[in-house]
């Protein structure tokens, strides 16, 4: 059975990888895109040079299954792309966005299973903090102990909802603000990919302005059709995102 059935039948199983029939209903149950075209903001070199690396290490998964099902590898770089995007179009500097890149591409590397797994966001964050030198340097960049929390502190809260902080979580979320929110909204972007139509992005749950995020949803959702569809047609994981992000011209970078 597909995706979109079994979510219809409360049947979904713990480890969850899309299929040509969920796809091709993603495909027909595409938004009315025309009040707001896709945009793809240019990126800055910087940028660039960070997405051809969002692709981690397969050893960084906590569990292998989860690696290549929906909130694997193409969901993290996905995530990563939609989070420079949104950096972009909201004038994050440069050390900013290149956390908020990090954090995207490793914010769902402790996941056991792709159903409510509560805690998932504090056991990555632990462990980016844990391994930080090693994170950073897969970036080709240098962990400074400020950007490791402001790192850390968006995978912490990206899976608790706004309505759900305690005393400490705002307090955590007011000193890197602006990435936990863009974080949030990067992830909550990608949920095209998702086989119920009640579970795709409402700009309802994040806390960016509303035309950015409508603005990116048509990208959003071009994303998850192309990538989805390379990968089901046989590219691996980064490959296929890297194919969904070729006007990016990505392919230089990577040479």
């Amino acid at each position: 059975m597909s995706l979109v059935e079994l979510a219809a039948l409360k049947r979904l199983p713990r480890h969850q990888y899309t299929d040509r029939a969920t796809v091709r209903w993603i495909v027909a149950n595409r938004p009315d895109f025309t009040d707001r075209p896709a945009l793809r903001p240019p990126l800055r070199p910087a940028s660039l040079r960070l997405l051809a690396r969002s692709a981690v290490p397969a050893g960084w998964w906590a569990e292998a299954r989860t690696a290549e099902s929906l909130h694997g590898t193409r969901h993290a770089m996905r995530t990563a792309a939609l989070a420079a995007m949104l950096a972009e179009r909201t004038g994050l500097g440069e050390d900013e966005t290149a956390d908020l890149v990090l954090a995207a591409a490793v914010h769902d590397c402790r996941r056991l299973h792709d159903q409510d797994d509560r805690g998932h966001g504090r056991r990555a964050a632990a462990w980016l903090t844990e391994r930080a030198d090693q994170v950073w340097a897969h970036f080709r960049l240098t962990a400074a102990p400020h950007r490791v929390v402001r790192a850390a502190t968006a995978i912490r809260l990206h899976d608790v909802p706004y309505s759900a902080f305690t005393s400490g979580d705002t307090a955590d979320h007011a000193r890197a603000a602006r990435v936990c929110d863009l974080l949030k909204a990067a992830d909550a972007l990608d949920r095209y990919r998702l086989p119920k139509l009640s579970w795709w992005p409402d700009p309802a749950h994040v806390r960016i302005r509303p035309d950015v995020f409508d603005r990116l949803r048509a990208t959003a959702f071009d994303l998850v059709v192309r990538s989805e569809s390379a990968s089901l047609a046989g590219c691996g994981n980064e490959h296929a995102v890297l194919r969904a992000l070729e006007p990016l011209d990505l392919r230089e970078l990577l040479a």
